[in-house]
């Protein structure tokens, strides 16, 4: 049985990079001060060493008129991926599967 290739899960942090501020040519200096955050706040979320927060997605959600789910949403799927990842072997070893005809 041949593995299948998995693809890396993609950060917010590059999405936030790749399809708002470079299409929109905000500068992450702008974005930061816009924002009203640490520039290396943004830098490490663009460099993919931080998080977004609950705090980060309201401000990005005002500031770019969108929901502050969009941005949550992306966190908690590139998470959820990454442990996916980390744990599948260990998961699949470890926790059975309930079955609901077992139960009666």
């Amino acid at each position: 049985m041949t593995e299948k290739k998995l693809l890396a899960p993609i950060h917010p942090g590059e999405i936030l990079l790749e399809e708002f501020l470079k299409p929109m040519e905000i500068s992450q200096e702008r974005l930061a001060e816009d924002l009203n955050v640490p520039i290396e706040q943004i830098k490490e979320i663009i460099e993919e060493k931080r998080g977004i927060t609950a705090d980060i997605a309201l401000r990005l959600s005002r500031y770019f008129g969108m929901s502050e789910r969009f941005w949550m949403n992306l966190q908690t799927r590139y998470d959820i991926e990454v442990e996916k990842d980390r744990l599948r072997e260990r998961l699949d070893k470890e926790v059975k599967v309930y079955a609901a005809s077992q139960a009666l």
